[in-house]
């Protein structure tokens, strides 16, 4: 089932999110229908509270690098994700399902390893770099209540509050 991807400055947004206890089958619906909802919205990644459930869950799926296709077997899901080791670091023009029609380049660690659960409780290590690493990065400030806008220095926020207010105005 495709859910609502809610928007900025939907304060939904700024929730944090609570650990997942049951490994269930409504986690199952859950993570099923964040998979088709960010493949109809055109996105690598999804956090649970981006379609309004405050859980650690969240979904990534890059496509690959030959054919530009998300490939099903390559999806990431993520519970209770925690970002063990974090290094380096990039610039790397990042938008969001949340922020719609917005781009700028944020700087995040280059390299980073994750211990996280997958669907069945079982506990994974993953490491990412490059633009894995982003989305990683991208997905769990999410999942702490943050967008990436917060990421931009003083001008650039201002600059985008300004944008944003005006492009809600005209959409009603």
């Amino acid at each position: 089932m495709i859910r609502e991807v809610i928007t900025y400055p939907n304060k939904l947004l700024r929730t944090k999110s609570k650990d997942v206890v049951k490994f269930d089958s409504e986690l199952h619906t859950l993570l099923d229908d964040m998979y088709d909802t960010m493949i109809v919205e055109n996105g690598v990644g999804l956090a649970a509270i981006q379609v309004g459930i405050p859980l650690n869950v969240l979904i990534i799926n890059l496509p690959s690098e030959e054919e530009d296709i998300q490939e099903k077997e390559n999806l990431i899901e993520a519970i209770n994700p925690v970002i063990t080791h974090k290094d380096g670091s990039q610039l790397f023009l990042e938008g969001c399902l949340s922020v719609p029609g917005f781009n700028e380049e944020i700087k995040r660690a280059q390299h980073i390893i994750v211990e996280y659960f997958n669907r069945n409780g079982e506990k994974q290590t993953m490491e990412a770099e490059d633009f894995l690493a982003v989305a990683w990065q991208h997905e769990m400030e999410h999942l702490a209540g943050h967008l990436f806008i917060e990421n931009l220095s003083v001008i650039k926020r201002k600059k985008f509050e300004k944008e944003w207010k005006k492009r809600l105005k005209q959409k009603s």
